[in-house]
């Protein structure tokens, strides 16, 4: 209780001096229309929240980027496994993940939009795109950093290929896996903001967008502050998911 007390303690300090240092910067160091203080920021947030806009755009985000995290987390996973466990198949993957993992998301807006339109699909399809490799890396070299010392022990005592896969090499790869997917969501927020700009009716990205068209600066800064605090609620919550459900793989323990 104390360190969960401490813990949230220290969350909350932190992000009082984040504020105290932007108002700080806003007042005696830049001093423009353009970079305001907290409290005009805060003041448009809450009549964002009252007309329900700011919810609705939270909800919209959310909502795509979980979608296409979980699809592209349940590709990547398999595939991972795969590439990092037989030699054939990393030989006939790996470049293709070399290849289009260096194509970044946003360089793919344009050919999912011709591909899927501008509905919930392209944004899915772009976010599941951002999620896959990251995953597919982070699995592959869990399998590849499994220590032969195991492998060997798990042999003598009798056990066979399904064996060795499933007591051992899976087990040992999850730390790898989680951490891969922890990375991943992030890219996911960084690419949510840029598929909304181009093609949606909702969302952060899309309040970016119509903020900057109408030089409407507190709104720039309310869709910041929500992904800054969304991704970092969504990390945290990640992490208490792996302590809840997979204790004894967390790799940040």
């Amino acid at each position: 209780m104390n360190n969960r007390a401490a813990t949230i303690g220290g969350y909350v300090a932190g992000f009082a001096l984040l504020f105290l240092i932007w108002h700080f910067a806003s007042q005696f160091l830049v001093r423009s229309v353009l970079f305001p203080s907290p409290f005009p920021v805060f003041e448009r947030a809450v009549v964002l929240i009252e007309d329900g806009l700011l919810q609705e755009a939270v909800l919209a985000s959310m909502r795509r980027i979980l979608q296409g995290f979980l699809l592209g987390s349940a590709l990547g996973i398999p595939i991972g496994l795969a590439l990092g466990s037989f030699r054939p198949v990393r030989l006939l993957l790996e470049p293709w993940t070399e290849f289009f993992r260096f194509i970044p998301a946003v360089a793919m807006i344009t050919v999912a939009v011709i591909w899927f339109g501008i509905g919930e699909e392209s944004k899915i399809f772009l976010i599941a795109y951002t999620t896959v490799f990251v995953v597919i890396i982070a699995t592959a070299a869990g399998v590849g950093a499994v220590g032969k010392d195991k492998i060997r022990a798990a042999q003598c005592l009798g056990a066979n290929r399904f064996q060795l896969f499933a007591l051992v090499a899976l087990p040992a790869t999850v730390p790898y896996i989680l951490t891969g997917m922890r990375l991943a969501m992030a890219n996911a927020f960084v690419t949510i903001v840029a598929a909304e700009l181009v093609a949606s009716n909702d969302g952060l990205g899309k309040m970016l967008w119509d903020a900057r068209l109408f030089m409407q600066v507190e709104d720039i800064f309310v869709a910041l502050i929500s992904l800054g605090l969304l991704g970092f609620a969504t990390d945290r919550t990640f992490r208490l998911l792996i302590r809840a459900f997979a204790g004894r793989f967390n790799p940040t323990m």
